[in-house]
């Protein structure tokens, strides 16, 4: 069946699915604590812990990531 999280649980894969989002738009860490911050009233420091876990998890990832300008992804976010 499903996975049960406990309430603290839940909440950090709440905002790793939001920072998740956050990267589908090429966002930055600081972009991405002020939109969670705007819009979903995550604090800036558990959107960083969570995104620092998540380039430590996923270090691959994130080296191309950083690699890729902004301006060749998310064309319609203008």
């Amino acid at each position: 069946m499903g996975e049960h999280y406990s309430p603290a649980a839940a909440y950090i894969r709440l905002v790793q699915h939001l920072i998740e989002t956050c990267l589908l738009w090429h966002m930055s860490m600081e972009e991405c604590m002020e939109a969670l911050l705007l819009h979903a009233d995550v604090s800036p420091a558990i959107t960083s812990t969570v995104w620092k876990e998540l380039e430590k998890e996923n270090q691959e990832f994130f080296r191309a990531y950083r690699r890729v300008p902004p301006q060749y992804v998310g064309q319609s976010r203008r």
